[in-house]
């Protein structure tokens, strides 16, 4: 039997101001889903309200929008995917071996408290799964509580988008919140590269976190080296 990877992806096409268009970054899922399908693995994308996937405008731009980023938004069957994703209550969580948040800044408006998400999350981590996230992705992780009341991430080695980072790509003001703050004081071990936007992807256990869109495809490999 393949490994099935569960790709979650936002619904959200905007910060709070409209005037600011976001969504998912197209490369996160691009690079990942390329790594997975090179190994077999079956793959199936799910949003916190199923349906429509907008992309953030950014991510379709030199240096982000690259030969497989390219590749996949030119390709109707693919695109079709973003049009009609699952809702967390069409997915048994028993069906998959590893789940993949994918980033984006839209992902901290409508991940954080998905409660389909994080029971997804919950029964395939519970279950012995790989639990994953890249880039902004790691906010569908902050408030996932087990079954004993304890945070998943509480005492892991992770890392996602850096507020450094934030400042770079000029969007700090327009972010609902720091990430990387809001991680530490869930009591995650966050780590990060000494640069930024440079590639970096941390083990532990069976969660596997990368930092920037540039981490998707080591991201995925560490996946797949765990299944």
């Amino acid at each position: 039997m393949a490994a099935r990877i569960l790709h979650v992806v936002t619904n959200v096409a905007h910060y709070d101001d409209p005037a600011h268009p976001t969504g998912l970054w197209l490369s996160e899922l691009a690079h990942a889903w390329e790594v997975f399908e090179q190994h077999g693995f079956e793959q199936a994308p799910v949003s916190p309200n199923g349906g429509p996937v907008p992309l953030e405008p950014r991510s379709l731009k030199f240096p982000n929008y690259d030969r497989v980023a390219r590749a996949w938004h030119g390709d109707p069957a693919r695109m079709a995917l973003l049009e009609s994703t699952l809702r967390p209550d069409q997915i048994d969580a028993s069906e998959f071996d590893a789940i993949y948040f994918t980033g984006g800044h839209a992902t901290m408006y409508d991940f954080p408290d998905s409660d389909g998400l994080q029971r997804i999350t919950r029964e395939l981590w519970e279950q012995g799964g790989v639990v994953s996230s890249v880039c902004h992705g790691y906010c569908g992780l902050l408030n996932v509580r087990l079954s004993d009341g304890n945070l998943l991430v509480e005492g892991k080695h992770l890392t996602g988008f850096a507020w450094r980072e934030e400042v770079l790509a000029g969007v700090d003001e327009l972010v609902p919140f720091n990430a990387e703050e809001e991680m530490k004081e869930r009591g995650a071990l966050y780590e990060k590269a000494r640069l930024p936007f440079v590639s970096y992807a941390v083990t532990d256990g069976r969660l596997v976190t990368g930092q920037n869109p540039g981490s998707a495809k080591e991201t995925a490999q560490k996946v797949a080296a765990l299944l």
